[in-house]
């Protein structure tokens, strides 16, 4: 049995140039009541179920169908559901070039295609394709992920090919788009390109959400650092400088993947920022030990205008032999609490240790 943490040691990919890219059941308690003019998002980190890579040995016994059970209910019951696609959709491919040196580390991730219907019968609508593994299997792998989403209906960005989704939800028009530090994704290191691409899509859209990938990985990088961010030799970004930029420039809400933890949260200008959202179900590849192994579900109400209302964090838990189990304790919540209150005195949030937090004033 393979024990990974998820951490990619391979050397960097050459990027391409920065360009300013053109747009193109059963009920469960709800976080407010339900009017017309709220729109509720569960957002969740890193997704990543099983690896095909190099053999069947990391997969799912039961082809990952039971991967969400647990969350279910909390995950179908929001307008929208996000989560960053951590690997390809795929069934046959060879590694990309300049993966070949790590291939027997195993840190490639290919899913069966056919996985793609786990996440949209969770309730899925918006995909990120921006971080580091969907490139494991080259442009290949990028290609068929891409068309499997098409295919169901769930909507992604991040890529240079596709940086952007525009959809509807209740009439209102959604935009998505998201940014790493890696090749073929919108460049997250580039403030004057992000403003300008925010700024660009937000007027094709009334709420506009953005993710990014970044930061140091793993439990010695729980805390917003304010500063350019390293990793294995590779620049992981600003994510404070990142995720104001964006606001500024249109963005209402900023979900943060990448480090393998929780990272804090802060109500900046009215609109919330989730600076990490850890794992949330990632089969076997990934390490699930200590604070890795905490699994927040975000669950947030906006207005049509984008503006945040409240939310609550549901804490779940992974374990390398069950998969995604509830947490009674709450740890997730209370350790984004923890993390909040120490590195965002003034986030203009109050979090109790059941998850529901709010406005401050």
């Amino acid at each position: 049995m393979l024990f990974f943490f998820g951490c990619d040691n391979a050397p960097v990919e050459k990027k391409k140039p920065a360009i300013a890219y053109k747009v193109k059941k059963k009920p469960v308690t709800p976080i407010v009541d339900k009017v017309v003019d709220t729109i509720t998002i569960a957002a969740v980190g890193d997704l990543m179920l099983g690896t095909s890579y190099p053999d069947n040995k990391t997969l799912p016994p039961d082809s990952a169908k039971g991967s969400f059970s647990v969350a279910l209910d909390e995950l179908k019951n929001a307008d929208i559901t996000f989560g960053n696609l951590e690997g390809t959709l795929i069934n046959a491919a060879k590694p990309a070039s300049y993966k070949l040196k790590q291939v027997s580390k195993a840190w490639l991730f290919k899913m069966p295609t056919y996985y793609g219907n786990v996440f949209k019968d969770a309730g899925f609508k918006i995909l990120s394709l921006a971080n580091n593994h969907i490139g494991d299997f080259g442009d290949t792998g990028r290609v068929k992920t891409m068309r499997v989403l098409d295919s169901i209906g769930i909507n992604y960005g991040g890529q240079v090919s596709h940086p952007s989704a525009i959809f509807k939800i209740k009439g209102v028009t959604i935009g998505f788009c998201a940014f790493a530090p890696n090749a073929n994704t919108l460049p997250l290191l580039e403030l004057k390109n992000v403003t300008k691409i925010v700024s660009e899509l937000k007027q094709h859209c009334d709420v506009l959400i953005v993710s990014f990938h970044g930061g140091g990985e793993g439990s010695k990088f729980e805390h917003v650092p304010f500063k350019m961010e390293s990793f294995l030799n590779q620049k992981r970004g600003d994510v404070h400088a990142f995720a104001h930029t964006a606001i500024d420039a249109g963005a209402d809400l900023v979900f943060g993947n990448g480090p393998h933890v929780c990272r804090a949260m802060e109500l900046y200008n009215n609109h919330l920022i989730a600076y990490s959202l850890g794992n949330f179900c990632t089969y076997r590849c990934v390490s699930v030990a200590g604070v890795c192994g905490l699994a927040p579900l975000l669950k947030v109400a906006i207005n049509k205008k984008g503006e945040f209302l409240n939310g609550r964090i549901v804490s779940y838990r992974q374990t390398h032999d069950k998969g995604l189990l509830a947490d009674s304790l709450n740890k997730a919540a209370i350790k984004i609490k923890q993390l909040t209150e120490t590195d965002f005195p003034n986030a203009g949030i109050l979090i109790a240790e059941n998850g529901t937090f709010r406005k401050t004033q």
